[in-house]
């Protein structure tokens, strides 16, 4: 696989989509979306994580190999998260 060069329009065109992300997350702090709330702000925030890796860090254009330690970072991170909440939720005092 070739590496595709990026040109600054395409940065230029991320750089926008960065800044309307930060300003969703912004509005949605005045947005009382009660349950919804941090599920929205961690979708905005994921997308926000997406851009950054797929062009600033280069992943989209990179070999597989890449590709497969970034799914298995994000891999070991689900199973931390997971197992972190399974003993949070399984506490005598958790509201859960």
């Amino acid at each position: 696989m070739t590496h595709q060069n990026i040109g600054p329009p395409a940065y230029l065109i991320v750089f926008a989509g960065l800044i309307a992300l930060t300003g969703a997350t912004i509005g949605l702090s005045y947005v009382d979306l009660g349950a919804w709330h941090g599920t929205v702000g961690l979708a905005i925030a994921s997308s926000k994580a997406t851009l950054v890796v797929l062009f600033f860090m280069h992943a989209l254009y990179s070999p597989r190999l890449i590709w497969l330690v970034a799914l298995a970072g994000i891999f070991w991170l689900g199973i931390l998260l997971g197992l972190t909440l399974s003993d949070y939720s399984s506490r005598g005092w958790s509201v859960y």
